[in-house]
């Protein structure tokens, strides 16, 4: 027979359990397990089972009920583990098979430094709690004194599992549970802290800000006092859409353990045992909720369904124009199904900075280098980025662990589709929700709402372009006075030049264009420069008249420029160059003084080849 303390106290064989009645041996045998093996002071047990209005003979009470006790105890055979009276109070032996807290402790004990076996014993642990403690234990004393302690054993076991599984990117696994937690104890800051990177890392930036709010908020009213500095350190760093790494929260402050502190007396994780490539982070990742979440199916076990065997790679094309968040969206993708891919993830640009394709030959090998030798197949995912030729994906497809291939490519690589069937995404510009949405989670709520409107205008002034938007962004959070109607306006006097950092060239929308352009066909770029001097929606007719050739001409050339991205099918036969795409080549034009000449028939026009 075993003792239950960790719930309603309750005896079990382990097949029936036995919820004992809420009575006074009930309260006497709860006050002896709390402290087991140890000497229970008489005062303390009369405490426990009457509080503060002890009846006269307490004395020959306490006695009774100790009786009343063996008893019970005799009913479920037990007597082996019979109450001790000893000098000045009373003993209750038990071990850990005896006494379900003992085992908690025991499984506790044995994690610390267990390596891989950490987490699981750990999960065992928890699972030994089942439900309210001392539910059924009419104890004024015990849920005063001793409930708290028992509970806070609890709360740092958990904060260490869900520290664990944060440690390895796993956000979403741990939703549950710290969900529940932080509203259970709603001012417990270690496991606010928690949930917040939680979301945040889940890409629910929104929502981790709020509940800084709320955790604020309770604090405030309850306690009258502000959050403390690992707290607030953390809303900043998700308000900056930077990558934070757990050590820096591993601060104690009043009221609780930061995400970061070992939990229960030693042992945090050491090195991984086995090192893998990690793909880098995407701090601040807003929007596309309905690609991420179609990608990620397709990722962990979508691409099965159609038959593939695992040592054919599931494929996942994403493509788009320059500047959509094609990289951003699959490394955020990537690291949310990074428990379906053991061996790591791996990011391989496949063209060179002037955007020329890179061999395959080239990029096959740097592959195998990266990947840990050995790795069982189809354990890997590789994010190839910028692919400018579908021969260049089929040369990487027998590279040996590789279980997924997400494919960033500004064409769409129709050919790749055509004879491969991957997934396909194809990104445009955010929607006006979610791009106040960015613009939200990187600058506040409350920044953002004061000035909606002018808000709402900067993101039409950024063409909804993710990349112009983090730019904008970024400027106004280093200028924190800045007021939003200002910043629209100094923007509008120069756009899309000054949508562009001084400190880091790759934070630049003319560049970003600039070589967008340079990496076309001629045509290609001349073309896309005249199609900017009609209005932002036009037709066929329209681009032939514009462009001074055949109507059939001008619907080859509007393929090609489909196929960059350069350009948006908005219905059938009607298409839409993005605001800001135009504005860039409205100002390239004035740049070189006229307009190209007329645009010759684009029959023999091919993109670079990537086959080399």
């Amino acid at each position: 027979m075993r003792f239950q303390l960790l719930g309603p106290l309750s005896i079990t064989d382990g097949r029936e359990v036995v919820v004992l009645p809420p009575a006074k041996p009930t309260s006497l045998l709860a006050a002896l397990l709390v402290r087991p093996g140890e000497v229970v002071p008489t005062e303390r047990l009369r405490q426990a089972v009457w509080g503060e209005r002890q009846p006269a003979t307490a004395k020959a009470a306490l006695q009774s009920c100790v009786l009343r006790l063996r008893r019970l105890f005799a009913k479920y055979d037990i007597e082996e583990q019979s109450v001790v009276a000893v000098a000045g109070g009373y003993r209750l032996p038990a071990d850990g098979d005896t006494l379900d807290l003992l085992h908690f402790r025991r499984l506790v004990s044995e994690a610390v430094g267990a390596g891989e076996s950490e987490l699981p014993l750990l999960r065992t642990a928890l699972g030994l709690w089942q439900g309210p403690l001392l539910a059924n234990v009419p104890s004024d004393l015990l849920h005063r004194d001793e409930v708290p302690r028992l509970v806070e054993e609890h709360l740092r076991v958990l904060e260490r599992v869900c520290e664990i599984q944060l440690a390895h990117g796993r956000c979403r696994e741990v939703l549950v549970d710290l969900w529940e937690a932080t509203r259970t104890h709603p001012q417990h800051e270690g496991l606010s802290a928690q949930l917040m990177r939680a979301l945040y890392g889940a890409g629910r930036q929104n929502e981790a800000l709020a509940e800084y709010r709320r955790i604020r908020a309770h604090l405030r009213d309850e306690l009258g006092v502000d959050p403390g500095a690992a707290l607030q350190n953390l809303e900043l760093a998700i308000l900056r859409g930077e990558e934070f790494p757990g050590a820096a929260l591993a601060e104690r402050d009043g009221h609780g353990a930061a995400a970061g502190a070992a939990p229960y007396g030693g042992g945090r994780p050491g090195p991984d045992p086995s090192p893998r490539p990690r793909l880098p982070r995407v701090p601040g990742f807003t929007g596309r909720s309905r690609e991420t979440a179609g990608l990620v199916d397709h990722l962990n076990d979508g691409g099965r369904r159609d038959g593939r065997t695992d040592s054919t790679p599931v494929i996942a094309v994403i493509s788009g124009g320059p500047g959509m968040g094609k990289t951003a969206l699959a490394l955020h993708t990537a690291r949310l199904v990074a428990d379906r891919y053991p061996a790591g993830g791996v990011l391989l640009p496949l063209a060179r900075p002037d955007g020329t394709p890179r061999p395959a030959v080239e990029a096959a090998a740097e592959l195998r280098a990266v990947l840990p030798a050995g790795i069982p197949r189809g354990s890997c995912l590789v994010v190839l980025d910028d692919v400018v030729h579908p021969d260049q994906v089929r040369d990487l497809l027998d590279v040996p662990g590789c279980g997924a291939l997400v494919v960033t490519s500004r064409m769409r690589l129709a050919a790749l589709v055509a004879t491969h069937g991957p997934a396909v995404l194809q990104l445009g510009a955010l929607t006006p929700q979610e791009s106040m949405a960015l613009l939200t989670t990187v600058l506040g709520r409350e920044r953002v709402a004061a000035e909606a409107a002018h808000a709402r205008a900067l993101t039409d002034l950024c063409g909804h372009v993710p990349l112009a938007l983090r730019i904008a962004a970024a400027r106004l959070l280093t200028r924190p006075k800045l007021r939003l109607a200002d910043y629209a306006a100094w923007l509008r006097r120069d756009l899309p030049a000054r949508l562009a950092l001084p400190d880091d060239p790759r934070m630049s929308v003319p560049l970003t264009l600039d070589g967008a352009l340079d990496r076309l066909p001629g045509p290609l770029a001349d073309a896309h420069l005249r199609l900017a001097r009609l209005s932002g929606q036009f037709t066929a007719p329209d681009a032939a008249t514009a462009l001074r050739m055949p109507e059939t001409h001008a619907e080859e050339l509007l393929e090609r420029l489909l196929d960059t991205g350069l350009l948006d099918e908005e219905q059938p036969g009607t298409l839409r160059m993005n605001s800001l795409f135009r504005v860039h080549a409205l100002h390239r034009t004035a740049r070189t003084g006229d307009l190209p000449q007329a645009v010759v028939a684009p029959a023999r026009l091919a993109l670079p080849s990537g086959a080399t």
